[in-house]
């Protein structure tokens, strides 16, 4: 077993590795019931692999917090949290299907290939019908492929590049995050009021697919505005100084910095910005703007005063006011003493869509459970109307264009919310370019 794997509940034993893996040397008697790990005794369980080290262990812990409170609500524990908002009333507190809900948990360390390995552990070690978590795309989409090929459903944590359900999208994989088109199209009318039409933009790129696919969505939707993209460089996940990249950007012709990072390398890649003075700065005539087109509360928390005024968008936030956002933000307060972020609030929510997805089928196989959830229109879990589009297994909801607090009131009141876009400003065709040049398939239900 992985030393990245951390056993919780009741350790299942002898589960089958579905298509696509080696089988391990041993085999249960749900080798023979039709799909990988059928559930046969009085307990199912699940696979949370987060990023437990790395630049985005932040968003791992509290994704992993997230997934144990569903846990506890899945089995009749607590309050219920969203059970009680949750348009679907399939669930009732029993487990999934009357199962008590067992868990694993696994360190992705945001490397592909160590989320790989840590995901096939939990499926032919210990058993694990889904798989869900992450906090990056590369990992998303390295996890997606191999759940499509052992025959489990995976649902994604968070993953904002646009290919995870585009030219990567498969049959077994569900993503509840927005994506890097849709924070374009929320970010861009309000960085033109904010900041004109007339504008030259630097932009820094985290290097694998998020970055790519967020950086040519944000480009692309402020230059249908009339901004100027004058640069792209790319960065490595692995770097934590920026002064080298930041340096150019002052003599560029710029008066617009973009960096497209996440987690710890957002928070270096913009103190290295203020660091050299481009919050002070004027260029063009202008006064010099940082934009950051994706970040959290746990991001703005580690930016600190660094954050103040900086805008971006983001897929959730515990200030919103709709019942189901409420009742999720007492119940994690409640059991943990501080607000949720936008990493918990996805997880918890895909944890109860699959586990309702079961519910409504009647069936743990992974073939009943995407029929089921495609083309599923949902309210109750924040964000408004949300619906998971059949063809390409995206969910389509409201999303949070945000601005750091000037004046915070506390070490979590760290954001305002300066616009709510709804659903259908970020909608786009399945047949988008951005989206273009890969098939979903069909479901895998494995063994």
């Amino acid at each position: 077993m992985s030393n990245n794997l951390t056993r919780r509940g009741v350790l299942k034993t002898g589960a089958v590795a579905g298509a696509g893996l080696a089988l391990p040397t041993y085999l249960s008697a749900a080798s023979h019931s039709g799909f990988t790990n059928a559930p046969t005794g009085s307990t199912v369980t699940l696979g949370f692999n987060v990023p437990q080290t790395g630049p985005y262990a932040d968003e791992g812990a509290d994704e992993l917090r997230a997934y144990e409170l569903a846990v506890e609500h899945l089995n009749g524990g607590g309050d219920g949290g969203m059970l009680n908002t949750f348009s679907s009333k399939a669930l009732e507190g029993n487990g999934i299907l009357g199962k008590k809900v067992e868990y694993v948990t696994g360190d992705t360390q945001t490397k592909s290939d160590a989320a790989r390995a840590s995901a096939k552990s939990m499926i032919e070690k210990d058993g694990a019908i889904m798989i869900t978590g992450g906090s990056s795309s590369g990992v998303a989409i390295a996890v997606q492929g191999l759940c499509q090929e052992a025959g489990v459903i995976f649902m994604a944590g968070l993953t904002h590049s646009n290919d995870t359900t585009g030219k990567d999208k498969k049959a077994n994989g569900f993503r509840h995050f927005f994506n890097g088109y849709m924070s374009g199209a929320a970010l861009a009318p309000v960085l033109k009021s904010l900041y004109g039409d007339d504008r030259k933009a630097y932009h820094l790129t985290a290097d694998y697919t998020w970055g790519w696919t967020q950086q040519e969505s944000i480009a692309a939707a402020t230059e249908a505005l009339g901004w100027e993209t004058v640069n792209n460089v790319l960065t490595p996940l692995a770097a934590t100084d920026f002064s080298s990249y930041i340096a150019p950007v002052k003599d560029s012709g710029a008066d617009v910095l973009v960096l497209n990072h996440y987690g710890g390398n957002m928070v270096n890649s913009l103190t290295n910005a203020v660091q050299f003075g481009l919050r002070e700065a004027q260029a063009n005539g202008k006064n010099f703007e940082i934009v950051v087109p994706l970040f959290s509360r746990l991001m703005a928390r580690g930016a600190g005063d660094n954050i103040k005024g900086i805008v971006g968008s983001t897929g959730w936030h515990w200030s919103l006011q709709d019942e189901g956002s409420k009742a999720f933000v007492k119940s994690f307060g409640t059991k943990y003493g501080f607000p949720p972020s936008q990493a918990a609030h996805t997880c918890y929510v895909q944890t109860l869509l699959y586990a309702d997805a079961v519910a409504r089928a009647g069936s743990f196989n992974p073939c009943a459970v995407v029929e089921a959830l495609e083309g599923f229109e949902f309210d109750g879990m924040g964000n408004g109307p949300t619906l998971y589009r059949a063809e390409d297994h995206q969910c389509f909801k409201d999303v949070l264009v945000v601005r750091g607090k000037e004046n915070p009131t506390s070490e979590f009141d760290l954001l305002e919310i300066v616009e709510v876009t709804p659903a259908a400003q970020v909608t786009y065709p399945p047949d988008h370019p951005m989206f273009a040049g890969g098939a979903l398939g069909t479901c895998n239900p494995g063994a």
